[in-house]
């Protein structure tokens, strides 16, 4: 009797509990309130958030020796853009795939392309202000190229600070064409982080106390967007009185399943900042980075459609680097080193509603150094190649 008893009061209990427990589901979701307040939601429908992503599975060779394969996430790039209002403008893109060290001149981490505003200015939207950490507006239609779609960079643009923090300034011509300027830092590391602090010893440099770039940029668009054009000129200060110039002029061609692009690249620099010579001739023997460089490019780029879904492309590129000091009194050429890009790719999209490809491609480079290089450091020829299997997406999802 008394095991009944207690059963039937278990019961009652279990019923009651479950009666609170219904009440309280039922009372929250009466009274639960959004984490977006409901007149905010629809700012969505101007909110993009991609993840772009380059995948793949790589295998790597030297001098035509197997090296290796694994596969690798080259690129992860998350990004959040859209409109809070008609007239401004918000995009933060973090690259997962690089360092996440704070930057000694902007204290924001390397791996941060972009944390900008931009807000539009008059009633004909024909001015745009821009502040905060910019894509620099450097020129040329390989850099304007998500980074996601690029296999293998020229040597001026691998080597360059491409996201600095500063404001910007578009005057738009029209909806295709615009003026733009841009005032930077010059870099996001200090300058003996960046050239040593034993850079300076013998050369009487003084660093900059405003190091910042300067950048005129002009977006063309010609014949219904057939063909376009990006220019730019850039003047940077490193230290007094020493500077780099950088010209780049980009266009393309743009037809109905066949696109053929062509960059020209030069920079002078007074202070070796794009460092690839400063790296190849040994510091030890003048105590600081090299003065007085020069490097050029031509970069290339084809595809063609050459039926539904299939793209076959080719990139290739020629960099040269130069010395123009006379310091060596051995120097007999200015050449240093030249370098040959050339990436054969064919890409297959499946889908007509996402920007998502397969690809399968090689990434050939060969370098050739001057009889003056392979004399002073003993510097040899040679050449690296990868073969690559992935996928290549910027996946929208909102």
């Amino acid at each position: 009797m008394k095991t009944r008893n207690l059963l039937l009061v278990c019961l009652i209990l279990g019923l009651v509990m479950n009666g609170f427990s219904q009440l309280k589901q039922s009372d929250t979701s009466m009274h639960y309130k959004s984490i977006i307040p409901v007149d905010k939601q629809k700012r969505l429908s101007n909110i993009d958030l991609i993840a772009n992503q380059h995948y793949a599975f790589r295998n790597d060779f030297k001098d035509g020796t197997y090296e290796g394969s694994k596969f690798r996430m080259e690129q992860f790039r998350l990004e959040f853009r859209g409109w809070v209002t008609n007239k401004v403008y918000f995009r933060f893109r973090h690259r997962y795939t690089s360092s996440f060290e704070p930057q000694t001149m902007d204290k924001i981490i390397k791996g941060i392309d972009l944390a900008y505003v931009s807000v539009k200015i008059g009633n004909r939207d024909k001015w745009e202000l821009m502040a905060g950490k910019l894509c620099a507006d450097w020129g040329g239609i390989e850099f304007d190229l998500n980074p996601i779609y690029i296999y293998e960079y020229s040597d001026i643009i691998e080597q360059a600070d491409n996201f600095l923090s500063g404001v910007g300034i578009k005057y738009f011509v029209n909806p295709g064409n615009y003026i733009g300027f841009q005032l930077m830092n010059s870099r996001t590391q200090s300058y003996d982080e960046l050239y040593g602090n034993d850079s300076i010893i013998g050369a009487h440099i003084t660093p900059s106390k405003a190091p910042l770039s300067g950048v005129i940029t002009w977006r063309g668009s010609l014949w219904d967007g057939k063909v376009s054009t990006l220019w730019s000129y850039s003047l940077t200060n490193e230290a007094s009185g020493i500077f780099k110039n950088y010209i780049a002029l980009g266009q393309q061609l743009n037809l109905k399943n066949f696109t053929l692009a062509y960059d020209f690249k030069i920079s002078r620099e007074d202070l070796d900042r794009t460092g690839i010579i400063s790296k190849e001739i040994p510091r030890d023997e003048y105590g600081y980075v090299l003065q007085n460089t020069l490097y050029k490019s031509h970069w290339l780029s084809l595809d063609w459609q050459f039926i539904p879904k299939w793209h076959l492309c080719f990139v290739g590129f020629y960099d040269n680097a130069n010395w123009l000091d006379n310091e060596d009194p051995d120097k007999t050429t200015d050449n240093i080193r030249n370098g040959f890009g050339y990436i054969p790719t064919l890409e297959y999209y499946p889908w007509d509603d996402i920007n998502l490809k397969f690809f399968v491609g090689y990434v050939g480079r060969t370098y050739q150094y001057s009889d003056y290089t392979k004399i002073k450091i003993d510097a040899k020829d040679y050449t690296t190649g990868r073969l690559m299997i992935g996928l290549v997406t910027p996946l929208q999802f909102l």
